[in-house]
């Protein structure tokens, strides 16, 4: 169940997805409302990992159809990462907090740490 998330082209209408971590620490409150502002700015479409988790069909199916897919981990655990692996996704791109300087327990959840994601979420979205 590969998805054809990379093959990127601008006259499709197939949306570019981000899944992220919504995990209790600070990097994860990070990822999540990076998610949050790469969709109200219209650069993306924050899905939902525990439906990839739960292989909900319909958010399996929706998956599958992405245009482009990033993956957002706060920690090193890398579970989003490690949730679309294991639903059979191959093809999408990652972005690791640590890979910023953000450190689990150490990185306040503040708009610049917020905007550094989702700026870089944004360029990992472009075609």
């Amino acid at each position: 169940m590969e998805s054809k998330a990379q093959d990127c082209c601008a006259c499709s209408a197939a949306p570019k997805l981000v899944f992220a971590c919504s995990g209790s620490a600070d990097v994860g409150a990070i990822s999540d409302q990076a998610a949050r502002k790469i969709t109200r700015e219209g650069k993306g479409k924050m899905f939902c990992t525990a439906g990839i988790g739960g292989r909900v069909p319909e958010i399996m199916e929706t998956t599958k159809s992405a245009a482009k897919i990033v993956a957002i981990d706060g920690c090193p655990l890398n579970c989003v990462k490690k949730s679309l692996e294991n639903a059979g996704f191959a093809n999408f791109a990652h972005l690791q907090l640590a890979d910023l300087g953000m450190a689990k327990g150490k990185t306040p959840v503040t708009e610049e740490n917020i905007a550094a994601v989702a700026e870089k979420c944004a360029k990992l979205l472009e075609c």
